[in-house]
Formats: structure tokens, C-alpha cells, sequence
């Protein structure tokens, strides 16, 4: 944000001392900053309220409540939205800070649906990778359309929705670990294929069998009604109504991007933007 002019860093007018440390340094919203608090805080309420259109008020609603008697159970407060993956496309929350006391009865109203959804998916990606060698960036995206035999990397944006800069890091990754190998198509074409180690097949397992393992906790943990309300309400999302909040804006800078042919199973959130697919 500093770098984009969206936010000053310096120390504060009123510290009278030389070289205060930079820890007692403070933050200030530019002008830029400023406007662009503007623009996107009524963002949350328009959206929610082009979701309601889409999908209908009670299907919406339903996925709030689902949402809410989840995360209203979690022992940790979450951000209020997905964090940028770090070291090995790892998701990091905050330091365990414990929830605050009688969050249960106000969180619904508190925050918009995108906080609720991303607290969701980040509790669940903590935990995948508390068990798990392989990020669920990684796993989710890369590993699960990998194979054996070899999928041209030029395919990979197409095959999982994130971007071709997020998939070059995901592969070094599992090359680094042994999980994968780039070769030669062996078709003869000029072009070149990601394959999947033996350890990468045990590691693509591994990773359907834990997101199994985690949804069977989760029953437990939260109740399996909680769980099934949650599934119902995102599964009705699914297929064309969802797709077509992917539209761009003639103006904008996606409306020359190719529109993805799907979204990712977990969003790649990388420090080139903090854009959902790696943009």
C-alpha cells in the first residue's frame, strides 16, 4: 500500500525526539488512501446485495446464518478476510488471540458476508496445514490436477483458475520437495509438461483424504447440522449464477485478461496484488 501511494509511514509530528524507532512510527491514509477508503467501503453492502438478487434473499440468508453458527463456535479471532500466503504459499492467521466474550450473539450483523466466508476458509486451511507437508494453496490447486503421465504447464491456469505467476511458484515448490518434476512433452511438441512424483501421488492422497478428515472433525467439533447447512448453502452457489460476478468492467484492467473457465478450490492470495487467483 505504501508502495502504491495508498498509505504514508513516518514518524509522528508530535514525537519531539530525533530518530524515534521505527516501531513508534505511525500510519496515515494518503489522499489516495483516503479516496479509496471511500470506494470501497459501501463495496460490501452493494455486493451482498447483487448476491441477494442472484441467488435470492433466502438462499443469502441462509448462508449467512450457516456462516455465522460456524465461526460463532471458533476459540481464535480470524482477519476479515484471506491473509497473503507466505513462505511455501502457507496461510498464516493472526498470533492465537483468543475470541472476545459474547461474539455469538453480534457477529452475524458485524460482518459482511466476504469476512464471514473468508474466517471460514482460513479455519479450515490452519488446519489442513497443521497435518499436512503441502500448503492447501498448493494442494487444493496444483496437486489436484497434476498427475503421472504429465499436464502441459501452459494448461495449468485453465485447469485450476489461478494465474500462471501463482502455478510457476506452487511447481518450485514441489520440485524443492521432490513432489514434482518439469520435462519435455514427449509428444514431440514444443512445450513443457508438470508431472507428479511418486512422493507427489502419496502427497495428492494424502491431501484428498485429509480435507475428509477435517470436514468429519468439523462435524464433531461444531455440530453435523452446522456443517450440513454450510454445504447446502455454498453448493447452491455453484455453476452459472456465481460465474457471472466474474463479468469485468469495460474500464478495468480484467476486461483484457482472459475470463477464467473456473475458480480455484482455495484462493491464491500472493503479495503481486493480493488479487484471489495470483493476479
Amino acid at each position: 500500500m505504501e508502495r502504491w501511494g495508498y498509505i504514508g509511514v513516518g514518524p509522528d509530528p508530535a514525537d519531539r525526539r530525533p530518530k524515534p524507532p521505527r516501531s513508534n512510527w505511525v500510519i496515515r491514509a494518503t489522499s489516495k488512501g483516503r479516496k479509496a477508503q471511500a470506494v470501497w467501503g459501501p463495496l460490501f453492502g452493494v455486493i451482498e446485495t447483487r448476491w441477494e438478487e442472484r441467488f435470492g434473499q433466502g438462499g443469502i440468508g441462509q448462508l449467512r446464518e450457516s456462516l455465522r453458527a460456524l465461526i460463532s463456535q471458533f476459540d481464535v479471532e480470524l482477519p476479515d478476510c484471506l491473509p497473503i500466503l507466505g513462505y511455501g504459499l502457507f496461510s498464516r492467521g493472526p498470533d492465537q488471540k483468543p475470541a472476545p466474550a459474547g461474539r455469538e450473539n453480534s457477529i452475524g450483523s458485524r460482518l459482511a458476508l466476504s469476512a464471514l466466508l473468508s474466517r471460514a476458509l482460513l479455519a479450515f486451511a490452519i488446519e489442513f496445514e497443521r497435518d499436512s507437508d503441502l500448503s492447501l494453496a498448493i494442494s487444493a490447486n496444483v496437486v489436484r490436477v497434476l498427475d503421472e503421465k504429465g499436464v502441459r504447464v501452459r494448461d495449468l491456469p485453465l485447469l485450476n483458475g489461478v494465474s500462471k505467476e501463482a502455478i510457476s511458484m506452487a511447481i518450485g515448490i514441489l520440485q524443492k520437495r521432490h513432489a514434482a518434476v518439469i520435462e519435455p512433452d514427449q509428444s514431440g511438441a514444443r512445450a513443457k509438461v508438470a508431472r507428479l512424483t511418486r512422493k507427489g501421488r502419496g502427497a495428492q492422497d494424502a491431501y484428498r483424504q485429509l480435507v475428509s478428515i477435517i470436514e468429519e472433525r468439523w462435524q464433531v467439533r461444531f455440530g453435523k447440522g452446522v456443517v450440513r447447512a454450510l454445504r447446502e448453502s455454498l453448493e447452491r452457489l455453484e455453476g452459472g449464477p456465481l460465474f457471472r460476478g466474474l463479468e469485468p468492467y469495460a474500464d478495468g484492467w480484467r476486461a483484457s485478461a482472459r475470463k477464467p473457465d473456473t475458480l480455484p478450490h482455495y484462493p491464491m492470495v500472493l503479495h503481486r496484488g493480493g488479487f484471489p487467483d495470483g493476479s
